[in-house]
């Protein structure tokens, strides 16, 4: 007799450039990954899209090699980029256009009209958030003002507008669910995250009707039936998080004062406050996360939304890297950056200035600069944007963060991790696995199967420290530069 395979559970984290699939164990260990890459879309300078197509069959694609290798899971979790959204037909499931991405700057002149007219504090009371192209009601709106056949399905009521979790959940389960969860609704400027559900004065502003919205569903609750690549019978979809929410979920950070610093295709710090809703006086947003059972609770943010883009442009379009894991040698072989800093406002600054018309520029440079010095000042940057955030949330905390458990891609980079401990003078804690969005996603999954009933009694294991080294005189003096890089690139002050 043959036995049946382990029981797993698994995790879709669909990004910004591709998706993930990991199959965990039941001591959430991984035991199988798959990953393929989507394409990016940038019709004109400023605007970033995605198609829905394109990564619905890198979903498809990946879920499928995993349960190949693992056999059919007892459940699905799902994790996502956030801001990003899209028009769908809602009869029939297609999209109607093109994605918007969170990147895309296309609604910073609506934004600032709206703040203008004095919507600013209307939108940060109700909904935690700054009135940014960053975040979904604007992109809305553009999509209901621009796109005829978004337009004409409104107007046959055949129209619904969906996060990425949604858009997975909508195609996993055939049509029959448009769900997303607070997490990800916190982030669409037409949630109130005190009350926990859509707001009517928000929805008349960007001119969306509720019936256009999907439902929302507690983090741990029920999504429906996915009907996955491969496997022999349906799933149960019982977890959805934001990417940044998963990623505080998989490192452990349930209780208020816990934090952690992702360092993705943008680099998220995000601190656990609890029942507490924290109103920001530094430029930070307030968001819905989850606690340890997968009820909402609230959190801190700051969005750096430049971190893992920043080795990707030296290496894609500088030409300076061959491969992204040799930035860290190549920035150790010089001493400093020699005086170059790079403001790397490619999508505009988020937090704390959030000013979506600053551009990205490159300072300092000799004709002694190398392509060395200029990596240098790359991770730097990273790290210089960070340092602004932590700071950020020390002052609106009112706690002394000494610690930071990090994950994403980038925080793999030593050079990257040393700097920053010794920037925010922080004690910066790095887990085995950086791919910590997935575990929470497959964690709060199986807490919502009722497969785990404690999550802490199975996340955990071996980690790195780098403990600050600098004194307060060398960096003060490295952040007084990078402030004043800040300050030329700055459009509004």
């Amino acid at each position: 007799m043959v036995d049946p395979p382990e029981p797993t559970v698994l995790a879709i984290d669909a990004g910004t450039t591709g998706v993930t699939a990991i199959a965990y164990d039941l001591a959430l260990q991984p035991v199988a990954h798959a990953y393929a890459e989507f394409a990016q879309h940038f019709p004109a300078p400023g605007l970033v899209e995605h198609d829905a197509a394109e990564i619905l069959e890198a979903v498809d694609r990946v879920t499928a090699s995993v349960v190949a290798s693992t056999g059919t899971p007892r459940a699905v979790g799902i994790t996502n980029q956030r801001e990003t959204v899209f028009a769908l037909e809602r009869s029939t499931g297609s999209a109607l256009a093109r994605g918007i991405v969170w990147q895309d700057r296309r609604t910073a002149a609506r934004c600032r009209e709206l703040t203008e007219i004095g919507h600013g504090e209307l939108v940060r009371e109700r909904t935690g958030l700054v009135l940014d192209p960053y975040f979904s009601g604007t992109k809305i709106e553009w999509l209901l003002a621009n796109d005829a056949a978004v337009a004409a399905a409104a107007k046959r009521d055949d129209l619904v507008f969906v996060t990425v979790d949604a858009l997975l959940v909508h195609h996993l389960t055939r049509g029959e669910r448009v769900a997303t969860d607070p997490t990800n609704a916190s982030r669409t400027m037409l949630f109130d995250i005190e009350k926990r559900a859509y707001d009517d004065e928000l929805m008349g502003l960007f001119g969306v009707g509720r019936q256009a919205l999907a439902e929302v569903v507690e983090s741990a609750g029920d999504f429906g039936l996915a009907h996955l690549a491969g496997a022999d019978e349906t799933v149960p979809i019982r977890g959805i998080l934001g990417d940044q929410q998963a990623a505080l979920y998989g490192q452990g950070c349930w209780e208020a004062g816990t934090s952690k610093n992702t360092y993705g295709t943008g680099c998220f710090v995000m601190l656990n406050t609890g029942a507490d809703r924290a109103r920001s006086r530094t430029g930070l947003i307030t968001t819905l996360a989850a606690d340890r059972a997968g009820h909402p609770c609230f959190a801190l943010e700051g969005s750096a939304f430049a971190g893992g883009t920043v080795v990707q442009w030296l290496r894609d379009q500088l030409g300076v890297l061959e491969n992204a894991s040799d930035s860290e040698a190549i920035a150790r072989s010089v001493d400093d950056a020699a005086g170059v800093v790079l403001v790397p406002a490619f999508a505009g600054l988020g937090a704390p200035y959030w000013d979506p018309d600053a551009r990205a520029a490159l300072f300092g440079m000799t004709r002694g600069t190398t392509r060395a010095h200029i990596v240098r000042a790359g991770l730097d940057a990273i790290a210089f944007q960070c340092t602004d955030l932590i700071r950020a949330v020390r002052e609106d905390s009112g706690l002394d963060v000494l610690e930071l458990l990090v994950d994403g891609g980038a925080a793999a980079n030593d050079y990257l991790m040393q700097r920053q401990a010794d920037l925010a003078d922080v004690r910066v804690v790095r887990p085995a696995s950086v791919e910590t969005t997935a575990r929470g996603a497959a964690a709060i999954a199986a807490v919502g199967a009722g497969l785990i009933d404690d999550p802490g009694a199975v996340l955990g294991g071996s980690t790195t420290t780098f403990e600050p080294h600098d004194d307060d005189e060398a960096r003060e003096r490295d952040m007084g530069t990078w402030h004043d890089a800040v300050r030329r690139v700055r459009t509004n002050g």
